[in-house]
């Protein structure tokens, strides 16, 4: 959720936000409206509260009074008579405003709520705020930050499934006999690839001090929303009813998730860092049609994912820091790729900004997104009820970053960039430990 205190102080800010994406700028309108609807009905609660709290007060100083008179001596009958008329009138006026205003009270309280939940709904309904320089536009106004490593020079060049066949690396004739389209086998040296860029990409984490973690791949609902992935995605993502869990497509959403409703330590300058290795699931909703052939876009794949919890004021050099990471480990692989400012119509809902590495599809002819990093500032954390305490001690809300160390995908990139014109491919070095030493990996005879 963005900041309410920034729209109230500077709604056009989140207005220009909403056009660069793309989205409805009507919807900062609603969330302005049901913002000053949930204060205005929540004074009313409050105010009719502290009122039945002093008639209280009144009803009990009228009964003490009566206990006064009733102790005192018998008085002439007629004074007696005068005031115990004037004390049962004003019990019962008291009585009727009692039962008025207790009435009152609960319409008050159930207005509050549903302000409250209106409130909510508006609230999630508007994407975070993006971060000063993120290029405004589509899907196709990305900015190229720079290119990195040359392209092989391959004549027709082999994909990566007929490279995979060939090595018996990828089955996905297999794959849609037993699961459907769009799932595979890793086999011998394909499986042995994967556990060994992941396990490389989880070394380099620990060498940087970060936290590996082996996450659960199902969550509950909340989780889920606390991350933003059950509005506009939400058709991408596996549910499973009967238990009313969810089958994540990143570790970023338990990662997020695991210091929920916690305030954590987090000292000025020590970011809170963690490495998620897990199995990923996507439904692939609305891609018919799109990359149809080997692993490019599959509903199941491994990946280690980098997320951080930090300051608000540190998040964008934490940005920084863990793209200069991704991009590391693509050096470890040896393939060239380039890095793209992600446009902000092309934003998930929860980041302000994106950095993606493309890496050279020789096959293709072009780059394919290969790892993504975002700052999704307190948006998440917002959410999910993350905290700090600042350097007065006073609770704050915590900003929480995603990156991608290594996935399943970087197999195509890999194969391609490292064939050779008799289909074998040359290992890189920092693989070749998760491959029995091996430098070339042959074809397989059939």
């Amino acid at each position: 959720m963005i900041d309410l205190r920034l729209l109230r102080d500077d709604p056009e800010t989140v207005r220009a936000s909403q056009r660069a994406r793309g989205e409805s700028e009507s919807l900062v309108d609603d969330l302005l409206r049901a913002d000053e609807e949930r204060r205005s009905s929540l004074q009313r609660f409050e105010a009719l509260r502290a009122e039945q709290k002093q008639l209280s007060n009144q009803m009990r100083d009228a009964s003490a009074r009566s206990e006064r008179r009733s102790a005192m001596p018998t008085e002439p009958r007629s004074r007696e008579a005068k005031g115990g008329s004037a004390q049962g009138d004003e019990r019962a006026a008291l009585a009727t405003r009692t039962k008025e205003l207790s009435a009152a009270v609960k319409a008050a309280e159930a207005a509050a709520n549903q302000a409250e939940q209106a409130l909510r709904r508006a609230h999630l309904a508007v994407s975070n705020v993006i971060e000063e320089g993120a290029p405004p536009g589509g899907e196709e106004n990305y900015v190229v930050l720079r290119e990195v490593g040359s392209k092989p020079d391959i004549t027709n060049p082999r994909d990566h499934l007929e490279l995979g066949e060939l090595l018996a690396a990828i089955d996905v004739e297999r794959g849609a006999k037993v699961s459907g389209s769009r799932f595979y086998f890793l086999t011998g040296v394909g499986a042995l690839l994967q556990l060994g860029m992941l396990q490389l990409a989880i070394q380099q984490a620990v060498e940087y001090g970060i936290t590996p973690m082996i996450t659960p791949v199902l969550v509950k609902p909340e989780s889920m929303e606390g991350t933003g992935f059950l509005g506009e995605h939400a058709s991408e993502v596996y549910r499973l009813e009967a238990d009313d869990l969810y089958l994540v497509g990143t570790s970023e959403v338990p990662l997020a998730a695991y210091h929920g409703s916690e305030i954590l330590d987090l000292p000025a300058g020590a970011p809170r860092r963690y490495a998620g290795w897990s199995s990923c699931f996507r439904r692939e909703a609305g891609s018919y049609g799109k990359d149809v052939r080997g692993i490019v876009r599959v509903h199941q794949f491994d990946k280690v994912e980098m997320f951080s919890y930090c300051r608000p004021e540190e998040a964008h050099a934490e940005h920084l820091r863990l793209l200069a990471w991704e991009e590391e480990m693509l050096a470890k692989v040896e393939v060239p790729y380039r890095v793209i400012d992600v446009a902000a119509g092309d934003l998930g809902v929860s980041a302000a900004r994106k950095f993606d590495c493309e890496a050279w599809i020789p096959s293709q002819g072009r780059y394919r997104e290969v790892t993504s990093t975002s700052n999704c500032t307190t948006f998440q954390a917002r959410r999910l009820g993350v905290r700090y305490r600042d350097d007065a001690g006073r609770p704050q809300i915590a900003a929480t970053l995603n990156g991608t160390l290594a996935t399943t995908r970087w197999i195509v990139a890999i194969l391609e960039n490292h064939q050779q014109p008799d289909g074998s491919v040359a290992v890189p070095k920092a693989l070749q430990p998760f491959v029995g030493g091996r430098d070339v990996l042959e074809p397989v005879a059939r």
